[in-house]
């Protein structure tokens, strides 16, 4: 039997990396869609929501593939923190999370397009700051420029050294793709990385 076409609806180098670990063949499609929050959208809500809108809005041009889309986003207690965009919100969202829990919500979507069917979830994963001093955010923030990270680091590099304790079921959904629930959908549709 052969592998049925896998796409990822994402343009970022973390999530293709992160998927490129399970050894199958990908391609990679940029998604066009609005990514702006529902009034009082929850936040599981919203990444289960982009996730899947994301991997349909490629699905045009792929309709007989297995679209992955997927959505982060980090909850400092019921406050969204995006991306931040540029070095003064960086070192907003670290100062805010200084000392506190973060949660990062990830939106994971298998989008089947040949029979129109999305498998969707949401993967939780907990990380405990340390008190971090004004020296500390700053010399973060200059070197790793997480300007395009959700909560303001990237725990594959440097970020790590912020962090007191991480508590979750998968450390890639941290990431951004949450990969153990990502194979089990996988193996749920037919496609098993360990028997590509």
């Amino acid at each position: 039997m052969t592998q049925r076409s896998l796409v990822l609806a994402s343009t970022s180098p973390f999530r293709r990396e992160l998927l490129a670990r399970l050894g199958l063949a990908f391609d990679t499609a940029a998604p066009d869609c609005d990514e702006t929050p529902l009034a009082d959208e929850p936040a599981p809500a919203l990444v289960q929501r982009l996730a899947e809108a994301k991997a349909r809005a490629v699905a045009a041009q792929f309709p007989e593939a297995l679209i992955i889309g997927s959505d982060q986003v980090a909850c400092l207690d019921d406050q969204v923190l995006g991306k931040p965009g540029n070095r003064a919100r960086a070192l907003d969202q670290l100062r805010a999370a200084s000392g506190r829990k973060v949660a990062f919500q990830t939106g994971l979507c298998l989008y089947d397009a040949r029979d129109d069917h999305a498998e969707v979830r949401c993967e939780t994963y907990q990380v405990e700051f340390r008190v971090l001093s004004e020296a500390e955010i700053a010399g973060y923030v200059d070197r790793e420029q997480p300007f395009g990270c959700a909560g303001s680091f990237k725990s594959e590099g440097l970020g790590s050294a912020l962090f007191e304790r991480l508590e979750g079921d998968d450390p890639t959904s941290l990431i951004g793709l949450p990969l153990i629930r990502l194979a089990a959908l996988l193996r749920a549709a037919g496609v098993d990385p360990l028997r590509a």
